[in-house]
């Protein structure tokens, strides 16, 4: 194992990884920008460097500053947490070249992924169901009219090179796709530095399930079942369950033998995800795959018992898997919500000072939290500022003890997501476990124009 390592991320996710490293024995390495000085996790680590201003691009996007404080801490390992740089395939390449082992898989398999149009060719090759759509990128407004009315609309169109729903949109008809087009190409080449877009048959209100996947570098590999992540807002997830309220075995046990697939056709090693799109006859298709920890990862470990960040360290430290897939089972039903500072009706961030800050506890309720009851919540990062995530016995049990922590949550100072989260947490459709990725437009919305 490790004998210390530097954690290249910040907030919630960098806690969680120094907290298995404590329990592990392993000194860890925070570093931070100016505006996070105070945050939790810095205080947590046993050394923490400033690396630069707020700005990402000044800070934790700073590849040579990162690897400086790499060297100057003399670690021996890198982990990336999630965002940020965790799956930036020049940072994995430049990390292993300066002699630090890189808590993720080979750049090249990053890389690969991380280009839509590759990983639409490798899961084909792969055997892994994929939606139609383009096979090579479509960077004309014209070129997209002409795939449009091969596949018919409504069509998906995606940036490339994108991720986290951004550059990427639903069209119904060509005069919508002429102005969704431009504008989300435009949006791709100023986050990604890549205006390339692909486009896609839309499968209409499925369900987002992802598939948790284990490999080490000698071969071996395990899935740890599904994750459902269909309620988002923008594109972007909010509260996330294992296992799914609808899968069948069968299902389960084919998208687990797809995702492993794809797994042995990358030679990929250490954890990721595969994320599917699942229709209502329960056919799935290849979205993307996530070759990092994913932020909804807690889910999986509730109902599994194993600790994920402890599997990424073992197996870039070169240890075989210890987990046999016979071994694992579902263990009842987890939940987790994403509790952000913004305006719970247009969700827009709302940055601001945090005056109080009063948890939940009780048996099954976990905790991941990126600020402190006195922290300012600054608009330069992700407004992300806590997971609450809750297990039980059954779905019932759990979503009965989500509904119960989420009241005694108190956050005050700033706006929150939480009402919006009680809200539809209790909604009875949620209850019933229909959450297709349409919920919040179908269910949520509507209410507000209501009010």
């Amino acid at each position: 194992m490790f004998k210390k390592i530097l954690i290249a991320n910040r907030g919630e996710i960098a806690s969680r990884i120094i907290r298995t490293c404590k329990r592990l024995d392993i000194p860890t390495v925070a570093v931070y920008s100016e505006a996070d000085q105070n945050a939790p996790y810095v205080e947590l680590a046993d050394e923490s460097y400033l690396i630069g201003k707020p700005r990402v691009n000044e800070s934790y996007l700073n590849i040579e500053k990162i690897l400086n404080v790499a060297k100057e801490a003399e670690v021996e390992a890198i982990h990336p947490g999630y965002g940020l740089l965790s799956e930036n395939a020049d940072f994995a390449r430049k990390t292993e070249e300066a002699g630090i082992s890189f808590i993720g898989p080979k750049a090249d398999v990053i890389a690969k992924m991380g280009d839509k149009i590759a990983a639409r060719a490798e899961m084909k090759r792969a055997g892994v169901p994929i939606i139609p759509g383009t096979e090579n990128a479509v960077s004309t407004t014209e070129e997209a009219k002409e795939v449009a009315e091969e596949f018919g609309y409504p069509v998906m169109i995606k940036a490339a090179a994108g991720g986290g729903g951004i550059g990427m949109q639903a069209v119904y008809n060509e005069e919508e796709l002429e102005k969704a087009f431009e504008g989300n190409s435009k949006r791709a080449k100023a986050f990604f530095g890549n205006g390339e877009m692909f486009i896609e048959k839309l499968i209409e209100e499925p369900r987002h399930i992802e598939i948790q996947v284990l490999a080490d570098q000698h071969g071996n590999a395990v899935h740890l079942f599904e994750r459902e992540c269909s309620i988002q807002r923008r594109h972007q997830k909010v509260v996330e369950e294992a296992p799914s309220p609808v899968l069948s075995e069968t299902t389960r046990n084919k998208m687990g033998e797809s995702a492993l697939k794809a797994v042995e056709t990358l030679g990929y090693s250490n954890a990721g995800t595969i994320e599917f799109l699942v229709d209502d006859e329960e056919n799935f298709y290849f979205l993307e795959m996530n070759t990092r920890l994913q932020v909804e990862h807690p889910v999986t470990e509730q109902i599994t018992g194993v600790d994920l960040v402890e599997q990424q360290l073992k197996v870039a430290a070169g240890e075989k898997l210890s987990i046999r897939q016979n071994d694992l089972l579902i263990d009842g039903h987890a939940i987790e919500v994403r509790i952000y500072a913004e305006n719970p009706n247009t969700f827009y961030p709302s940055p601001g000072k945090l005056t109080k800050m009063n948890l939940p506890e009780g048996p099954g309720v976990r905790h991941e939290l990126a600020v402190k009851g006195d922290s300012q919540v600054t608009p330069f990062y992700d407004p992300m500022i806590a997971k609450l995530v809750v297990h039980g016995e059954n779905r019932a049990d759990a979503i009965e003890r989500l509904a119960k922590a989420l009241d005694e949550y108190e956050i005050d100072g700033i706006k929150c997501n939480l009402a919006m989260l009680k809200r539809v947490i209790n909604h009875e459709k949620f209850k019933q476990g229909d959450t297709k990725t349409s919920f919040i437009e179908n269910y949520y919305l509507p209410t507000l124009t209501n009010q």
